[in-house]
């Protein structure tokens, strides 16, 4: 976290907002220099009444009664006329500088989320990085939209009225400025007590947002196993906790505005007497005694709505913090200098050690050459290291220590997007976005033909199921395409790698949730796929790897036996042990 003030962070952010927010300000001060001259008006109006001829109009030339109220009235038509005029043009200003520094905050504190390491997301809710992207950006839009006009506007009305009164009566002034230090003072003590309350209430909907995210997301699971009310309870505590830290936030901003009122009145007061007296005495004329009265409400209102625009100021500052602390995340993964043209497919774990965070290692020492063209699996059971193996080829984490390398490259060295593009993925945990089968077809090569986008789809054997849809290829799938079944989802994705046609393709667990008839559709395009190409297969049904080149068997991060489906079934090992289980030879001699 930064030791820069929120402010200040926020101000660095929006240099290149700076005409904007000139312009805007100059609105925001010139509307509300016009919106105190009615009492000046009111004052010259009680003047023309007064003292008629000898009037400060009167001195203007307008020597005529009637001329001076004519006068009198252009000038108050202008004045309101100017003042509506500014205030359109200080709303459009603000609230347009609110919808872009919004909108280009989202965008920037998005794609930055995108470029974190991977360990960054195991260690956060997606509700609480959403309740930054929209929650706290939308806190802050509010302040510019609002808050960020009132503080000008409180300041413009303390400074123009302040020096208006020092020209009327220099004790008036005095008497009128002693209130502001103390209010300024209170304040910023009122603001340093209410920070940590609104930090803590942007962590809780953080947590509230985790809950909501992660239910709605496995609503089928909790349907299943009829949860509905213990998940209510769990949402219920953190809203309830989120419900007691906004109350807690609120009982001490609610008493800021009522505080300050009392501060205020007793210079309203003050100056209501002295300025009666100095009347009285005839050492202050009856229009000047009109005009201060009717300034000092003014300057009374907004200095008790100051209380509501600091709080405002609290809850945007609040989630500024999160915003920019976010913007401030460093990624682990630095993205490589080097340039890799044409890729060659030759993968290399060099003496490969990595550990998840504080957990023991997963891998030890590890060492593997994949050639150019040759297709291998990676088998074992649950938590050998099979998927860390794919994590670490497309580099979303870095081994703890030796390297992983492509065409003899260091991944370190390499340009991310230069090597992850010669790299097609074939997940277990399908990834179809909100958009029509074509728009997830051609995910990874945006600019693809009809016909290439067909030849991928036959290949991957969809292109009968999608000619049963509705609309054909611009069918509407659904979030995450839950309006396909899991093996229509996993043979669109490969049709996502085919059409990407990468030098290097990776299956990870492409078949253990699939149907029988999905996972032979699978191998079948398993055979055209891995022609001319390096191919890496994660498997738990050993069926999907039988015509590979080479099997590698993982125990405990390392290879304990290696070579072909044959040669690895008569070596009677670990392998051959998986293979007897899964074709029910084993259960059969144990029937025995």
């Amino acid at each position: 976290m930064s030791d820069r003030a929120p402010i200040r962070r926020l101000l660095s952010f929006t240099k290149p907002y700076k005409p904007q927010i000139f312009k805007a300000t100059t609105f925001s001060i010139t509307n509300k220099l016009l919106d105190l001259a009615p009492p000046l008006l009111i004052g010259a109006a009680v003047d023309i009444v007064v003292r008629r001829e000898n009037s400060i109009i009167g001195g203007l030339g307008f020597t005529n009664l009637r001329y001076q109220l004519y006068f009198l009235g252009l000038l108050t038509f202008l004045v309101w006329a100017g003042e509506s005029v500014f205030e359109y043009m200080y709303k459009i200003q603000w609230r347009g500088l609110a919808q872009t520094v919004q909108h280009e905050l989202r965008i920037e504190a998005y794609d930055h989320i995108q470029h974190l390491e991977l360990e960054y997301f195991e260690d956060r809710q997606t509700g609480g990085l959403m309740a930054v992207l929209n929650d706290d950006i939308n806190q802050l839009e509010r302040f510019l939209d609002i808050g960020a006009n009132d503080l000008i506007q409180v300041a413009t009305t303390v400074i123009a009225i302040e020096i208006m009164f020092f020209l009327i009566n220099p004790t008036i002034g005095l008497l009128a400025i002693i209130p502001i230090p103390l209010i300024l003072l209170f304040s910023i003590k009122f603001q340093k007590r209410l920070e940590p309350r609104y930090a803590l209430m942007r962590d809780k909907v953080g947590i509230l947002n985790g809950r909501l995210s992660n239910n709605l997301t496995g609503i089928s699971t909790i349907k299943s196993y009829t949860n509905q009310d213990f998940e209510k309870e769990r949402i219920t505590a953190s809203s309830l906790e989120y419900k007691q830290s906004n109350e807690a936030a609120i009982a001490l901003s609610s008493a800021f505005s009522p505080l300050i009122r009392m501060i205020i009145v007793g210079g309203f007061l003050a100056m209501m007497i002295v300025g009666g007296i100095y009347t009285l005495e005839g050492t202050l004329e009856v229009a000047a005694y009109s005009i201060i009265i009717f300034l000092i409400q003014r300057l009374l209102w907004p200095l008790t709505r100051l209380g509501e625009t600091f709080d405002q100021y609290q809850r945007a500052m609040a989630s500024t913090t999160r915003v920019l602390d976010l913007l401030d995340t460093k990624s682990k993964i630095i993205d490589g200098d080097t340039i890799l043209g044409k890729i060659e497919g030759e993968i290399e774990f060099q003496n490969v050690s990595f550990a998840y965070k504080n957990r023991i290692h997963v891998l030890k020492d590890f060492s593997v050459k994949i050639s150019k063209g040759e297709s291998i699996a990676f088998v074992g059971t649950t938590g050998s290291g099979k998927t860390t193996l794919i994590k670490l080829i497309l580099r979303l984490y870095d081994p703890t220590d030796g390297a992983v390398k492509i065409d003899g490259h260091d991944l370190r060295d390499l340009s991310l997007s230069s090597f992850r593009e010669g790299i097609g993925l074939v997940s277990q945990d399908v990834f179809l976005i909100d958009g029509t089968v074509k728009e997830n077809i051609v995910y990874g090569k945006q600019d693809a033909t009809e016909e290439e986008i067909k030849i991928a789809a036959k290949i991957a054997e969809v292109s009968d199921f999608i000619s049963t849809l509705p609309d054909k290829y611009d069918t509407m799938v659904g979030e995450r395409g839950q309006k396909l079944s899991g093996g229509q989802r996993q043979r669109i994705s490969i049709a996502r790698a085919v059409l990407k046609d990468p030098p290097i393709l990776i299956f990870d667990e492409a078949t253990s949730s699939v149907d029988n008839e999905t996972e032979a559709a699978i191998q079948r395009s398993l055979e055209k796929l891995t022609q001319n190409r390096t191919t890496i297969l994660i498997a738990h049904r050993l069926s999907t790897i039988r015509n590979v080149d080479r099997i590698y068997v993982l125990e405990n991060g390392k290879i304990v036996e290696q070579g072909n489906h044959d040669e690895l079934v008569d070596q009677d090992g670990l392998y051959a042990n998986l293979w007897k289980v899964q074709t029910g030879a084993k259960i059969a001699v144990k029937a025995k």
